[in-house]
């Protein structure tokens, strides 16, 4: 394997630094997967990110790149963008020929011929699959830890919680073990993870990545997106994978909405003048939200105002977001998950069950209701757009937790009853179906990373992104790591 000094230069490179290294021959791929190997051996012992490791099928895949770098130089052809970037896929994608278990032991020994599409497009842009990262059971939950293979933990404080459900997607990046990862989201699997972590998590508009294969093309709450330091690595790699495909109804056309930002010669010193921002701590219904959270976030707004934003206390009317996110993710669970918990009722966790038997209860007039709530909540969030440009908020009602728990009991000192209550700062802004991202926020006094949410308009993601990279770069809270990449 690559000796450890190698390894630590593959940890500091993003994305697109790590691809530029390849394409200039200055790394191989057989180099960088090699000291992705090495990340995983020295840290996963320690945080349990990456739970299927396929080292011989990763060291073929490097080979023949290795091979295609040689061929395209001598032939001068461009190579894809991502071209030897390794990457452990969440382990709900579908990945052919490595085992994908959901988290589950009813899927324990699984081996999918076929690929999601996003993982074959991003195989297509050149990334190399080496194995899975950890999921919570069936992705259900917003902490990491299922009977197969246990807890995924927070490289920046081991004894709490990396979020979920796309934890150990988190775990792995935040720890350098790989520079980005493919992640899902319905209420909050990636920004979660993100604010956790202090990565950028980004849940793009319905359609930008569509979802295939699925049970139910018409579903619109869960959707595909990354994780990664830097919102430019997630630009490349949602510019990787985004675009139609006839076997989705949900799609959007490729466009320029991911295209890679050229620095000016001379920088703005207020790229977001203009704009005008709405800022809210409890979602203008009072939700809770840890005080760590809101201390570590009190400066956004005017950071925000300094880069030329216009800045207010405002929120869409979202007193409707309970009832349509709740009612859709039943119906959703019982549709994609109903048969399997019916003949397997005891070998799914409790959280599960009972969102299928909720799913299989609705009646006519819970959907109906359901229907009218959404088409309120519409109205609501188009009219805040008419006069705003983004709304701003905390990503996550509280700081990283004990990972023992299976989620926090209270939040500021409101009980949840359930594992879905405490998740309310992003499964409200999934009920609108809106693009949005958590970008690192800042650190409580206790070394712990908060993220920031920020939300645009329906399709909006060129300027969702935008806003953010300016956030990013304003206040470098994304460039601090934890202590496990020292090592």
């Amino acid at each position: 394997m690559t000796q450890e000094p190698r390894s630590q230069e593959f940890a500091e490179l993003g994305v697109i630094e790590l691809a530029a290294e390849i394409r200039a021959g200055r790394m191989s791929p057989s180099e960088a997967l090699e000291a992705h190997l090495v990340r995983i051996d020295a840290l996963n012992p320690e945080i349990n990110a990456v739970i299927t490791i396929d080292e011989d099928g990763a060291r073929r895949r490097a080979r023949n790149a290795d091979a295609a770098v040689v061929a395209a130089r001598r032939e001068n052809r461009v190579l894809p963008p991502l071209h030897g970037v390794p990457m452990a896929h969440k382990d709900n994608a579908a990945t052919a020929g490595i085992r994908t278990t959901l988290g589950s032991p009813l899927f324990a020994d699984a081996v999918p011929t076929r690929s999601a599409l996003h993982i074959s497009r991003l195989h297509a842009a050149g990334v190399i699959a080496t194995g899975k990262t950890n999921v919570p059971e069936f992705s259900a939950g917003s902490h990491t830890f299922n009977p197969l293979f246990g807890t995924t933990v927070n490289p920046y404080d081991t004894r709490l919680s990396a979020g979920g459900s796309s934890g150990g997607a988190a775990a792995a990046v935040a720890a350098g073990i790989q520079p980005g990862a493919d992640g899902s989201d319905t209420g909050g699997s990636l920004r979660t993870p993100a604010s956790f972590t202090n990565l950028v998590g980004y849940r793009p508009s319905l359609g930008r990545i569509p979802e295939v294969p699925t049970r139910n093309p018409w579903a619109w709450q869960s959707r595909k997106g990354f994780l990664a330091r830097t919102v430019a690595d997630v630009r490349a790699l949602t510019d990787a994978v985004a675009g139609p495909d006839p076997q989705s109804p949900a799609w959007l056309p490729r466009d320029d909405s991911y295209a890679p930002v050229v620095p000016a010669p001379c920088p703005d010193t207020r790229p977001l003048a203009g704009l005008r921002i709405g800022w809210t701590s409890n979602f203008g219904i009072g939700v809770p939200v840890e005080a760590a959270v809101l201390a570590t976030l009190r400066e956004a707004p005017g950071v925000f105002a300094a880069l030329g934003a216009e800045v207010d206390e405002a929120c869409p009317d979202l007193r409707d977001a309970d009832e349509v996110f709740q009612t859709t993710r039943a119906y959703d669970f019982a549709l994609s998950l109903g048969d399997l918990v019916t003949a397997h009722r005891e070998q799914v966790k409790d959280a599960v069950v009972w969102n299928v038997d909720t799913g299989l209860a609705l009646t006519f007039a819970d959907l109906r209701s359901a229907a009218e709530a959404r088409a309120r909540l519409f109205d609501s969030v188009r009219e805040f757009f008419t006069v705003h440009d983004a709304l701003i908020a905390p990503a996550v009602q509280v700081v990283p937790f004990d990972a023992d728990w299976e989620f926090p009991h209270e939040v500021a000192g409101v009980p949840t009853p359930n594992y879905l209550d405490w998740m309310r700062a992003s499964s409200l802004i999934t009920a609108t179906g809106l693009p949005s991202l958590s970008v690192p926020g800042g650190f409580t006094p206790a070394g712990l990373p908060v993220g920031l949410q920020i939300i645009t308009a329906d399709r909006a993601d060129a300027l969702l992104l935008r806003i953010a990279e300016a956030f990013e770069t304003a206040t470098g809270h994304g460039t601090r790591r934890p202590q496990a990449i020292a090592r």
